[in-house]
């Protein structure tokens, strides 16, 4: 599954990520020869391998405990907590990991329920972590029982059919289990009684979580067994992501609207472009901070992130006609973090004068430096000009995102580069890149293995030159450093 070489039939016990058996026997000769721990050289392969992370949602009515059970998950306070529903954040999604494995968590817990009213708000909550997730961590307050809402969550939650598991929360000791046991009417198996805020009873539920959790998504994008590319359209409100989708369909398949934020949920859309089938995600638009908005606006940030966790690329929509937002950045952030392909697409084009253009370029390289790597295409999404332009942008980010350096290649490289430009002296230390290996593609992942520390600006400029080398255009880079550690200092 995901992009492990040898993974059909082989039924190894070893995940050696992208890597084949033959490449991977002597990388780990290497790996002795220069002092590692082979136990350790293992993991760091295995971890950087490890493809698309399965997806666990913790889903909830208001005050039931859901964002400090996900800081507790995470293992540090990063959802914000606080006594009133509707207190969100900018992130919804954290990499967490136990029992050494690893998966991300989507925090759902804030919404403004005046909105929607309260059984729209729970019931709109429940179906993003359907869409989104893999397994659901359902959270109820033992002390409260069994609600009428809590009801409807579990009718969304036996039609989505998702693997569940029920956490009995706010049991803080033993009287509390008795409690606990009469969430057994729910119909959703064992109650796990926990109590998120003081960590009781947490770890036998991530256990239970464990064996929910598939060891890699369902999704297995459009590989040879056959479905369409996923390709997700993400922007601010009113950007044209809907007008931009009309018009590569060559109908009218999305509702337009002047009034931002029309569209709610994803739209798929099974487009044909240049004889090759896509699957087009219309996605509602992001508006201000998460924290910002209210009611359905909520849920279409939150829409949003399941569908760039979905898709294999995302197509960023800017509006070329206004100075480049912080909205814009934190969605391209968005994508950037999720490790999927990535075209940016400055839209309304055609309406720009010279002056315009001449500070939208400079806006671009101060704002977007982070995506310089990512194909850009600029585009009208209401009059089609240089809409031909957009598959090869796909088809070159898509590329990129798959693109696989061979070790003995990567080393040739990495010794070149180290020998030409070696890491600076630090504290009487010159540490040394020694090896390195291409772990995983989909994004690319690397592991350099140094005998020192390596710092971020060193990482950046091996980044840099990897991209001049290699090519990856269009797709983010993850590279992990593990240091050689001194005989004798290992860890017990």
């Amino acid at each position: 599954m995901n992009d492990h070489i040898h993974s059909e039939g082989s039924g190894e016990e070893h995940d050696h990520g992208a890597l084949g058996d033959a490449e991977y026997a002597q990388f780990m000769e290497l790996a002795a020869e220069e002092g590692f721990d082979i136990e350790e050289v293992e993991g760091a392969i295995e971890e950087a391998g490890h493809g698309p992370l399965p997806v666990l949602a913790v889903v909830g009515r208001p005050n039931v405990g859901k964002s400090t059970l996900v800081n507790r998950i995470i293992g540090r306070r990063e959802a914000v907590v606080e006594d009133k529903p509707g207190v969100t954040r900018d992130r919804v999604t954290y990499e967490a990991e136990w029992a050494g494995r690893r998966f991300k968590v989507v925090d759902t817990g804030g919404w403004e329920q005046d909105v929607l009213g309260i059984d729209a708000s729970v019931a709109a909550q429940a179906e993003y972590a359907i869409e989104a997730a893999d397994a659901v961590v359902f959270v109820v307050d033992a002390k409260v029982g069994a609600t009428d809402t809590d009801e409807a969550v579990v009718r969304l939650l036996r039609k989505a059919g998702k693997p569940v598991v029920l956490c009995a929360n706010k049991v803080d000791g033993p009287s509390g289990e008795a409690d606990a046991s009469y969430l057994w009417s729910l119909g959703l198996g064992e109650p796990h009684p926990v109590s998120a805020l003081h960590g009781r009873g947490t770890g036998d539920m991530l256990d239970k979580v464990l064996e929910a959790l598939p060891e890699a998504p369902a999704q297995t994008f459009g590989t040879a067994v056959g479905g369409p590319r996923r390709i997700a359209l993400i922007g601010r409100p009113n950007v044209g992501k809907s007008s931009l989708l009309n018009k590569v369909a060559g109908e009218e398949r999305v509702v337009v609207n002047e009034l931002a934020g029309t569209t709610r949920d994803p739209v798929d859309e099974l487009i044909e472009l240049g004889g090759v089938t896509w699957k087009f995600v219309d996605t509602a638009g992001i508006r201000k901070r998460v924290h910002l908005q209210q009611g359905a606006d909520y849920y279409a940030s939150l829409r949003t992130a399941a569908a760039v966790e979905k898709a294999e690329v995302a197509v960023i929509l800017i509006d070329a006609s206004e100075s480049i937002s912080v909205q814009d950045q934190r969605i391209v952030t968005m994508a950037v973090e999720a490790g999927r392909a990535i075209v940016v697409a400055y839209n309304k084009w055609d309406t720009l004068d010279e002056e315009r253009r001449y500070y939208l370029e400079r806006e671009i390289e101060t704002e977007l430096g982070q995506v310089a790597w990512a194909p850009r295409v600029n585009v009208s999404a209401q009059t089609g000009r240089h809409m031909e332009k957009l598959v090869p942008a796909i088809e070159t980010a898509l590329a990129g995102w798959e693109t696989r350096v061979p070790t003995g290649r990567l080393n040739a490289f990495l010794g070149e580069l180290v020998a030409a430009h070696p890491h600076p002296v630090r504290g009487g230390k010159q540490p040394r890149i020694l090896f390195g290996t291409q772990a995983g593609t989909k994004p690319p992942r690397f592991v350099l293995f140094a005998s020192g520390f390596i710092e971020a600006g060193y990482r950046r400029f091996i980044e840099r030159r990897l991209r001049e080398e290699f090519g990856f255009e269009g797709t983010p880079i993850h590279i992990s450093v593990r240091v050689r550690e001194k005989r004798g200092a290992k860890k017990k």
